[in-house]
């Protein structure tokens, strides 16, 4: 369950709330006037996620390449590596 917090708790509990992002490795969410308005989180945490998102990203262009014919079998492959090194 997400822990939500208060913008006035950003100011007036920042030590808390850092604390926490750093304990559980999971956000915070901020409101104003009642609306969602901001996710905190460690900095470890951002480069977890980010990392993580990456991957996904070159994953997908590695399903992509595959679907659209842009990809050598193994075969190809080895043969294009002999051609060369016969070079």
């Amino acid at each position: 369950m997400p822990v939500i917090k208060k913008s006035a708790d950003l100011r007036n509990k920042y030590s808390e709330i850092s604390a926490f992002c750093h304990k559980y490795m999971e956000p915070v969410f901020i409101t104003k006037n009642g609306e969602g308005d901001l996710a905190v989180m460690s900095i470890e945490t951002y480069e977890t996620l980010s990392g993580k998102n990456e991957l996904y990203k070159l994953i997908q262009e590695g399903i992509d390449d595959i679907k659209n014919g842009r990809t050598l079998t193994e075969t190809e492959i080895i043969k294009n590596m002999d051609t060369a090194l016969e070079k």
